[in-house]
């Protein structure tokens, strides 16, 4: 007990600022995955086969490429090619990625679900394939992904620790505990210290996400 209170008059303002950091990472590599996957996933269903084809490809590569390797291929390899991105911006990017894809996947399994009733109905009424798509097809996939979806948010904040793996401005939860057990004796006390943010994070965001699957969820 004396070390982890120890740690925190030492640390304490520092892990406040880890933790904000993996949120922010988090939040926004979770947003801009969100919105990337609907796009694969509405560009999926036009009748457009090679699109489809290139995009099933997309999404099969991001699916199974380990993130730390895609982020080496952004933070060093991509300089090779005159593309180069910051360093925080390449975690995001790497974590949108990866985002994306598991979204559309977990979406094309929710648009599996819909009967296909419900869109010859609406075709028959006369809506275009992308009023279609929009006003009936998107809407339901998405009530009924929200648990999954839920579950991609919580490993994708476990991944933020990729950000330890290069020199960002700041210091997430991973970077932090690397520096703390580097510079002093407190690497356990630290260790849990972080183990215990990442845990109350994912059970906040696990309640979440019950209580939005509660409010959305379609009763068949």
């Amino acid at each position: 007990m004396g070390s982890v209170l120890r740690l925190l008059a030492d640390y304490g303002p520092a892990f406040g600022q880890a933790l904000l950091l993996t949120w922010k990472l988090t939040a926004m590599s979770f947003v801009a995955g969100f919105a990337l996957g609907i796009v694969v996933t509405v560009a999926r269903l036009l009748p457009l086969r090679p699109l489809r084809f290139v995009l099933t490809g997309y999404v099969e590569i991001f699916r199974n490429i380990p993130s730390v390797a895609l982020l080496i291929f952004i933070v060093f390899a991509l300089p090779d090619l005159n593309v180069v991105i910051d360093y925080e911006p390449s975690v995001i990017l790497t974590l949108a990625l990866v985002c994306s894809a598991f979204t559309a996947d977990y979406l094309r399994t929710g648009i599996n679900t819909i009967a296909a009733g419900q869109v010859d109905a609406a075709r028959s009424l006369g809506m275009s394939p992308m009023v279609v798509i929009s006003s009936v097809v998107l809407p339901q996939a998405l009530r009924s992904v929200v648990q999954p979806m839920t579950s991609l948010l919580i490993a994708l904040m476990l991944s933020t620790s990729l950000a330890s793996q290069v020199p960002l401005p700041g210091r997430e939860l991973t970077a932090l505990v690397a520096k703390i057990a580097n510079d002093s004796a407190a690497g356990i006390s630290a260790f849990a210290m972080a183990a215990a943010m990442y845990l109350l994070s994912g059970l906040l965001i696990a309640w979440a996400g019950a209580t939005l699957e509660k409010k959305v969820r379609i009763l068949r």
